[in-house]
């Protein structure tokens, strides 16, 4: 195969798609029409090198896992008059990339990082711009994303005292698994885009705080690798979306398996990509940072097309549309023996889980970025379950995601709260370290709040410790006044 720059700049179009990455030459042309991100990424890197663009946002096997024997045309032959040049032009780096770097060299010793808020303030800071927005954007203006937050403003606590808590044990178990606080990490996907070394942060340090990891179907390191970095005594879970294709989606799960995964959390509210504006719109505040703001044009066919660029938008949609009580669950049992967790909001669905025998259910609206607009948060839901199906719980373990107010989370019946943008931004941040502080964080806030609530052991957290208040009306009426 005549694998020279020459050649393969002549396939450079739909018709015949090749690509360099790391220095290995590649036919996408079959691929182009099934690649979640969509063609037009592909095709921007036709004919040429692709590996800046593939290789932030890929684990190292992705390409060979999706094309067969034959589309891997073998190593790039270089010639001397293209990449060996020596009068080529510099590329000219960019005012978020020469952001960034003065951000970096801005950030505070971690001795003066005092919570959540304030590491996510810091990743947001020394994250390249597409990347703070593809991991903070929420679906449409965001609504249910800020109410995600303010529901735990609306639960008050009702502490008990003359309660001996010298000896206070924030620890629990989570499908049976030890864990030292009531906190689980959350599969989130694309940790690399933060950090080069992407989930082994999270892994490394969980190993060493007995806090068990749930890996992403997307994560951007092979799950094999992230295996390998954990530690013998380690639990790590694994978060599944069903795809269109069942095959692969039972490849996926049978190699988690194999690799000593102890849980299948699926994900059952995201049957298609949620829009999320903020990480269409990113693209565009860097071509106006660059001076390449694009204006209308009458008569111009681009101006009348869909929305271009964005990873969220107009990505294919891999997921299952289909998913049913009736034959989803019974197919996941059929090529597993792992308990089974199901993820997203149950309110009206959680007595269907318990009967459908899954082990537990994760209440969560996806961080909101894959639900639709008005997603009730995630407290409130569990809160009405307790209100109206407390019998749920002795079936289901339930988990919220939230840093500070993990305390009222268990009150009202979750086992454990999982986080994943809050860990993803400790990666981005400081790397290891930074999610090594957050959990050391995390577990000062815990024990904290359960000694000044009476509370020795986690068994002492019951509903009887908080009630809901909603403030507004009264708000409302005082600014009548």
């Amino acid at each position: 195969m005549d694998c020279t720059t020459e050649e393969i700049a002549k396939h450079d179009d739909a018709s015949s798609c090749w690509i360099i990455i790391k220095n290995e030459v590649y036919d996408v042309t079959e691929f182009l029409s099934i690649h979640p991100g969509g063609p037009s990424i592909i095709l921007k890197y036709a004919g040429g090198d692709a590996t800046s663009a593939y290789d932030p946002i890929h684990p190292p096997d992705t390409i060979q896992k999706n094309l067969s024997p034959s589309q891997c045309l073998g190593p790039l032959i270089t010639t001397t008059n293209t990449t060996d040049r020596k009068d080529r032009v510099p590329v000219e780096r960019t005012q978020d990339e020469m952001r960034v770097e003065r951000e970096m060299k801005r950030r505070p010793p971690l001795n003066r990082v005092l919570n959540l808020a304030n590491i996510e303030d810091i990743a947001k800071r020394v994250l390249p711009y597409p990347v703070q927005a593809f991991y903070s954007a929420g679906t449409d203006d965001e609504f249910s994303l800020r109410e995600n937050a303010r529901a735990f403003d609306r639960f008050f606590f009702h502490a008990r005292v003359m309660r001996p808590v010298s000896s206070c044990d924030p620890s629990t178990k989570i499908l049976g698994y030890d864990s030292s606080l009531p906190v689980f990490v959350s599969g989130a996907a694309q940790a690399i885009l933060g950090h080069p070394e992407g989930e082994l942060n999270i892994t490394r340090a969980c190993g060493n705080a007995s806090i068990i990891q749930m890996v992403c179907t997307f994560a951007s390191i092979p799950r094999a690798q992230i295996t390998a970095a954990m530690l013998p005594s380690q639990t790590l879970f694994f978060q599944l979306y069903k795809m269109t294709d069942t095959a692969a989606t039972a490849k996926v799960v049978r190699e988690a398996e194999e690799l000593g995964y102890k849980a299948i959390f699926l994900t059952v509210d995201a049957v298609v990509v949620g829009n999320r504006e903020k990480d269409v719109r990113s693209l565009w505040v860097m071509e106006e940072q660059e001076g390449k703001t694009q204006y209308y044009v009458e008569g111009d066919p681009e101006a009348t097309t869909n929305l271009s660029g964005s990873s969220a938008v107009n990505r294919r949609n891999v997921f299952d549309p289909d998913l049913s009580w009736k034959e989803t669950i019974p197919w996941l049992r059929s090529i597993t023996k792992l308990p089974i967790v199901l993820k997203g909001s149950f309110l009206n669905d959680a007595v269907l889980a318990a009967e459908a025998g899954v082990e537990g259910i994760l209440l969560s609206n996806h961080g909101v970025r894959n639900v639709f607009h008005s997603s009730l948060p995630p407290l409130e839901v569990l809160y009405r379950i307790r209100q109206q199906r407390p019998d749920v719980f002795d079936k289901l373990e339930g988990g919220i995601r939230r840093g500070t107010d993990v305390i009222k989370a268990i009150c009202l019946g979750a086992t454990a709260v999982g986080l994943g943008r809050p860990f993803l931004y400790a990666l981005s941040a400081y790397g290891e370290a930074g999610v090594i502080k957050q959990l050391d964080i995390l577990r000062r806030e815990i024990t904290i709040s359960m000694r000044l609530l009476g509370a020795a052991s986690i068994r002492d957290l019951t509903p009887e410790v908080v009630e809901r208040v909603d403030w507004e009306p009264v708000r409302r009426r005082i600014g009548k006044l």
